[in-house]
């Protein structure tokens, strides 16, 4: 007789059907695209760190829906003539989650923490820059040069985003480990006590919250929470989660599959749609620093042996849903091109492959099988490698796994890695400064850690330039260069669909989920 068990997720969920509060109005209960591995936004780059923390947290300023960077915490702010001091306001009566202000030191604190992490945050510091408290809502950064995308940092939506905490937190906690207060400035509580690891996160409505007067528009305006909880629902098998969804015992089914589409569209009380208009940057990551993708020519015939649009065809039924642009800018970007970039060539990348010298060392693919795209793409990636002659090992583990395994920089016999597929936001991959892929500054860049002066010296001359035929020429000096490099290897943009039930209203659909504005019919 076999044994029937139930996953985390599953019985986290059975209990709450058993309890009287399961089917409460006011409890909104997701099932998001993955988990959460640790809890805190500015440790890194992973977008499912990112979507906790807008939950618990809020920003200076924030993308509204037509990408244009907003005030958000900011009341006021100005620039001076030479462009090398800016004065920011907040606004009044800003309060943690905790009931304590919000004052100028907690916005320097956090954005100290956080500079050190990302990548305009690091420009930033390069470029001299000096916070400095005038007082408790009064504050102002002073730049050695001026620098263009000050807003653009302060706004950005790709993790790590520039959340706000208390400063008692951000000084305390060093930047590359997770804080274990998460006292937050957003508009929800996270419930510490109800966490369940691997299976379930809670959040509560913060009454000390106070939102904008505006409209919610992508990330920005008012954030009104409509309802008292949010609970996330970790179910790693995707049909569970739909049929869960169809039964009314979760109101929202994150990053869909693209096989159960027709599925959710037939469900009686359930509507499909888009979860954002740019989509996600799918790519294969590369261990630029351990054998065998150390080796450039190895890296080089890999993006010569992908192509596109048979990876997103593996997991896309409808050509709507994804696109391979072969370019290592978004398919949205306005600086997109196919400059340098290889045509699929098999006989090319074989050839590549013998002249690199390649000693046989096997690629250890990271596999999040929870997810079906991941899934789906490295077995296309495992059977390309091969085709071309590449040794091969793939390891099955789920998402959180890979997000904590991928920082491992010792060689695949100790626990290493070579490859692991991401679908980062589109909205990482739109312009070189921001890439979050092209970075190339070594220890300082994204997992895979490539090294290259040439992409980096491009990339900071690009920050320089206000003439957009100017960043349009560089930026494609900068992908011609990518090519000889390849920090990574670019497959297509793909659309993220989410399922919900059709008695929600107010769902917005920025580059990240996010659950204020919602409310029931």
């Amino acid at each position: 007789m076999k044994s029937l068990k139930l996953t985390g997720a599953l019985l986290a969920l059975a209990m709450a059907l058993a309890s009287g509060t399961a089917l409460a109005a006011d409890t909104l209960r997701i099932k998001p695209s993955g988990d959460v591995k640790a809890l805190d936004p500015h440790l890194g780059s992973d977008s499912m760190a990112r979507n906790y923390g807008y939950m618990v947290y809020d920003t200076l300023f924030a993308m509204d829906a037509s990408l244009a960077v907003k005030p958000q915490m900011v009341d006021t702010w100005s620039k001076s003539d030479d462009g090398k001091t800016y004065t920011f306001t907040l606004r009044e009566a800003l309060k943690f989650s905790d009931g304590s202000p919000v004052t100028s030191a907690d916005v320097i604190a956090s954005l100290k923490r956080w500079s050190a992490n990302d990548s305009l945050g690091q420009q930033l510091v390069a470029k001299g820059a000096n916070w400095t408290a005038q007082d408790d809502r009064r504050f102002t950064l002073t730049l050695s040069e001026s620098w263009g995308l000050v807003l653009d940092a302060l706004g950005k939506a790709g993790a790590p985003v520039p959340f706000i905490m208390p400063a008692r937190i951000a000084d305390a906690t060093p930047a590359n480990e997770a804080v274990k207060d998460h006292t937050g400035s957003g508009p929800f509580i996270f419930l510490a006590d109800e966490w369940v690891p691997g299976a379930k996160l809670a959040f509560a409505k913060n009454p000390y919250y106070v939102p904008r007067s505006e409209e919610a528009s992508g990330l920005s305006g008012g954030k009104v929470v409509k309802i008292d909880r949010v609970e996330w629902m970790i179910i790693p098998d995707q049909q569970t989660a739909l049929d869960a969804l169809r039964k009314g015992e979760i109101d929202i089914d994150e990053d869909l599959a693209a096989d159960l589409i027709p599925l959710a569209k037939e469900a009686e009380g359930v509507a499909v749609a888009n979860q954002d208009d740019i989509g996600v940057a799918q790519q294969i990551r590369l261990n630029t620093i351990q054998p065998p993708f150390n080796n450039p020519l190895l890296r080089k015939a890999l993006l010569t042996a992908v192509n596109g649009d048979d990876f997103l065809a593996a997991v896309i039924t409808d050509a709507s849903l994804g696109k391979a642009c072969q370019s290592f800018y978004s398919c949205s970007s306005p600086y997109v091109t196919k400059a340098g970039f290889p045509t699929p060539d098999l006989e090319k990348a074989r050839a590549l492959v013998a002249e690199s010298g390649y000693d046989g060392t096997p690629a250890v693919l990271l596999d999040a099988t929870e997810n079906a795209n991941i899934h789906a793409f490295v077995t296309v990636t495992d059977q390309l490698l091969k085709d071309i002659g590449i040794k091969t090992r793939v390891e099955a583990m789920d998402w959180a796994t890979v997000t904590s395994r991928r920082q491992s920089k010792e060689p695949v016999d100790k626990g290493g890695w070579s490859i692991f597929i991401s679908g980062p936001g589109g909205l990482d991959f739109l312009e070189p400064v921001g890439h979050l892929g092209l970075r190339s500054n070594c220890e300082k860049a994204w997992f895979g850690w490539p090294c290259d002066e040439q992409i980096e010296t491009m990339r900071t001359q690009f920050a320089g330039l206000t003439d957009q035929a100017q960043r349009k020429t560089l930026a494609e000096k900068i992908q011609l260069r990518a090519v000889e490099t390849v920090p990574y290897v670019p497959i297509g943009s793909q659309y993220q669909i989410r399922a919900y039930r059709d008695n929600l209203t107010g769902i917005l659909t920025p580059p990240a989920p996010v659950y204020w504005n919602i409310a029931r019919k």
